[in-house]
């Protein structure tokens, strides 16, 4: 498809805490999504205090990045009380848009902070363009389409809104079997509400059957001598369909997963900020292979494209764990004199070949052969967390490098 008259889409990228939110944008994010400590569909996430999101804020406006705050979870009606001061705190801090999932939300904040931004999240589940012009109408200025729409759906959608009205999709991460993430097995079996950041996930668990005068005895739902993971989604990687999506009128492309890494997040942003300036760079031209290869050094689940070409098979069925093939073994702090400055993350050796990610380059190996502690002493192994490393040589690595090794499964 052309990108010749269709206009470059923001890279949305997730900010669970302060260092993943620095990874993002570092790695080429152009907003990120956060939450507070409140009303965020991601518990599992450190997420950001008061103090903590006045800070986040201003650093990413430093940097040229916008912060959108997540309030979209269904709020009962004893934390209504609670919502003014919610708002009057993302005001303050200089928040660029909310995401709102719940009417009642959407009505205080249009009530109590009218000058900021309303994006409609995923969980509303909006697949028409009535509902969408439904929400424009009373005050919201981006739609997160639920994630169980064709590209074809999403093009009608976008002739049928306002020029105004934006369009943001996911493109990246975890999906879920429920429709847009209304579910309730984790309430059911565990107590914990996923329409309030807490899923328990048990959609991954492995399940078979038993039968009432055999108990104990497992009947696997599919052929497979370990039971099966009938309800475990993959993962969505859309890396290939840049053009597709511009083209369909998606405004904004977002990368799921607050409760992931910083590794994660900067991985999964610099492939994408490449993968978007390529297409419109050069949108006669195949994405370089290298680009969607780093998505296979973050650990993940098997990908697919979710539902944007119509069906395709969305489920693991042989096992739910994920494939994990690399590992991050130290990170770039600083330069001294001819050495990088290393914090290490996993055990390396002296002549360990590292895969070095910076940030805005295509990643390139390099040989870790003369290692040295923080004292200028040789070393053999860096095998303490966090210990200082002093790695000589003479490029110029910038601060936030990733320094990576490919696991050895056999």
């Amino acid at each position: 498809m052309s990108t010749r008259n269709t206009k470059k889409p923001e890279l949305l990228a997730p900010a669970g805490d302060r260092e993943r939110l620095e990874a993002a944008i570092r790695f080429g994010a152009d907003a990120v999504y956060l939450a507070g400590k409140e009303f965020g569909m991601r518990t599992a996430s450190p997420n950001f205090g008061e103090g903590e999101l006045d800070a986040a804020v201003q650093f990413a406006h430093e940097h040229g990045v916008k912060v959108y705050l997540t309030c979209n979870t269904i709020a009962h009606h004893e934390e209504l009380k609670r919502l003014p001061d919610f708002f009057h705190q993302a005001a303050a801090a200089g928040v660029d848009a909310l995401i709102l999932a719940d009417l009642g939300v959407f009505r205080l904040a249009r009530r109590y902070v009218p000058d900021i931004p309303i994006h409609i999240s995923t969980q509303a589940g909006v697949v028409n363009a009535e509902t969408a012009n439904a929400f424009y109408e009373m005050g919201a200025r981006r739609i997160v389409l639920a994630r169980e729409l064709t590209l074809a759906e999403i093009a009608e959608i976008r002739a049928n809104i306002p020029q105004d009205l934006e369009l943001e999709a996911f493109v990246h991460g975890s999906m879920c079997v429920s429709f847009s993430g209304r579910c309730l097995l984790s309430s059911y079996l565990t107590g914990r509400d996923a329409n309030r950041g807490d899923c328990a996930q048990p959609c991954r668990w492995k399940y078979a059957l038993t039968e009432e005068k055999r108990p104990g005895q497992y009947f696997p739902i599919a052929e497979d001598e370990h039971g099966t993971y009938i309800l475990n989604s993959r993962d969505m990687n859309m890396i290939e369909h840049i053009p597709e999506l511009a083209d369909a009128g998606v405004s904004s492309l977002k990368i799921e997963g607050r409760a992931k890494s910083a590794y994660y997040a900067a991985v999964v942003t610099n492939a994408y900020r490449h993968a978007i300036d390529h297409y419109f760079q050069n949108p006669q031209q195949a994405l370089p292979a290298w680009i969607p290869q780093e998505l296979e050094k973050v650990s993940h689940r098997e990908y697919n494209t979710g539902f944007y070409f119509g069906h395709e098979p969305g489920q693991v069925v042989e096992s739910g764990g994920y494939v994990r093939n690399y590992e991050v073994i130290a990170v770039c702090i600083g330069r001294s004199d001819s050495h990088v400055i290393l914090a290490q993350r996993n055990r390396f050796f002296r002549g360990d070949v590292a895969d070095v990610l910076e940030p805005g380059a295509e990643p390139y190996l390099l040989p870790m052969e003369r290692i040295f502690n923080e004292f200028g002493e040789p070393l053999e192994t860096a095998n303490h967390a966090a210990m200082t490393v002093l790695l000589e040589t003479d490029r110029d690595i910038p601060v936030g490098t990733i320094f990576r090794k490919k696991l050895n499964h056999d």
